[in-house]
């Protein structure tokens, strides 16, 4: 089957956000090619559309590249090597006893991305030195941190989500890929000093950018989704 990025000319302008939404896919291997500082700032501008209640928006982005980006890189590996498990927090990833269906989706991709790289189960070394990798943003030339007021409220972090779901569509159309990463969420009392933040300001999320790896076979898998049956009811 050939996969769906290669149905279109992503420089043509042809691309429709059904297309976009279809392509869209987490990127976790990307080539050693920098993306122009001029493609970045479009990307940013337009994905500067995204909805936000009130029209507050609410995010501000750190974009680091190059030296500053190894330096989040390194910091990250030495943060982890001390604790492994991360600095505390408040908004962990995941809720604790996480519970059906959601247990068995989040094990379903692990295993379809494991199975693709050929690492069985077994091998807990090889799964954790894979799992690393999402700290050197996957290999990616961009990383961008998504940075929220700490008294925002929930409506807030879910427009934040829309900015940073209108910054994956952009850059499927502009020829890119991403990866959005949560996982950099048990370093933000490290990242909140790296970055010198405000006192009121915390790194939600990060973000893995750059040009995808189309031959690495963990970009070959795509992610099941739920049937229409299983979260859409209509009601006459």
């Amino acid at each position: 089957m050939r996969l769906r990025h290669e149905l279109f000319d992503l420089t043509s302008g042809e691309m429709t956000v059904s297309d976009a939404l279809a392509a869209r896919k987490s990127i976790r291997a990307f080539l050693d090619k920098p993306v122009p500082k001029d493609v970045l700032e479009t990307l940013l501008e337009t994905a500067q559309q995204a909805p936000s209640g009130g029209n507050l928006q609410p995010w501000k982005v750190i974009c680091v590249t190059g030296t500053a980006r190894d330096d989040v890189i390194n910091l990250a590996q030495g943060r982890l090597s001390e604790n492994p498990m991360g600095e505390p927090t408040d908004r962990p990833v995941y809720p604790p006893n996480l519970w059906a269906p959601f247990t068995e989706r989040r094990r379903e991709i692990g295993e379809v991305m494991y199975g693709a790289l050929d690492i069985p189960r077994e091998d807990k070394a090889a799964r954790r030195q894979w799992f690393a990798r999402n700290y050197q943003f996957f290999g990616a030339p961009v990383g961008l941190f998504f940075i929220l007021d700490e008294r925002m409220a929930h409506g807030q972090w879910a427009h934040t989500g829309m900015f940073m779901q209108s910054i994956a569509l952009v850059a499927t159309e502009l020829g890119l890929g991403s990866c959005m990463q949560e996982c950099w969420g048990i370093l933000r009392p490290s990242l909140k000093e790296h970055f010198d933040l405000d006192a009121n300001d915390m790194v939600y999320c990060g973000m893995a950018l750059g040009y995808p790896d189309w031959d690495h076979p963990v970009n070959q898998i795509k992610s099941p989704r739920a049937t229409l049956d299983e979260f859409a009811e209509f009601r006459d």
